[in-house]
């Protein structure tokens, strides 16, 4: 049964969740019920004309840093320094970008633009920025928790600017100890960069190591 947060604010056990993932709906989007929501293994997915739904599928879908997979044009681009990468310097623009790339009825709605927007003013969302020429080509965004970082979602003006920020983001992840990017649901764009799927037993095991820590992101 899906539970009404109006009605009952505590999220059901993720495990307990059926495989869909589907578990509750309502509630609201601040900085608190967020947090919870990730540090329980549950995000929040749905269109502008539904309630807010929330969401811990089985399997889940998820990067382990150490295991991109750069190909031979990616190293390429690399190595020619094609894009600049930065690091929480547009984070409205880049989440502006994200939503204006989907389709109308879009999951980033705009109350969720300013939930994450309040997130990165708390330190806890971040945009993975590539730059050319002085503008902003490219990106993603998602939040940072101990040592697990929510990948939300991305977006490209340019050709491989995504790929390039991502890539971008796994050696800063690597660098410092994260144990996965949490993708959620599986896209053949993040199948072929290495994404996998993990059993949701697995997942949240992983998680409740990653958010004991009191890491802090590194911009």
């Amino acid at each position: 049964m899906i539970k009404n947060l109006d009605i009952d604010p505590a999220f059901p056990n993720p495990l307990k969740a059926p495989k869909h993932g589907l578990l509750a709906f309502a509630g609201d989007l601040s900085a608190e019920r967020l947090i919870e929501a990730y540090s329980s293994g549950i995000f929040p997915w749905f269109d502008e004309n539904d309630p807010i739904l929330w969401h811990s599928p089985d399997p889940r879908f998820v990067l382990f840093p150490d295991k991109i997979k750069v190909s031979k044009t990616m190293r390429q681009i690399i190595n020619r320094k094609v894009f600049e990468v930065r690091y929480d310097t547009a984070f409205e623009e880049v989440i502006s970008a994200c939503a204006d790339m989907r389709i109308e009825g879009t999951w980033i709605t705009d109350d969720m633009i300013d939930a994450y927007v309040n997130l990165h003013r708390l330190g806890f969302a971040h945009s993975v920025e590539s730059w050319k020429d002085g503008k902003l080509a490219g990106g993603l965004y998602g939040v940072s928790i101990g040592k697990a970082f929510f990948g939300e979602s991305m977006f490209s003006r340019e050709s491989n600017s995504s790929k390039f920020a991502l890539i971008s983001l796994t050696r800063k992840l690597e660098n410092e100890d994260f144990l996965f990017i949490d993708s959620q649901v599986h896209t053949d764009h993040m199948e072929s960069m290495g994404g996998e799927f993990i059993p949701r037993a697995d997942y949240i095991s992983m998680l409740r190591k990653a958010v004991k820590t009191d890491h802090k992101w590194i911009s």
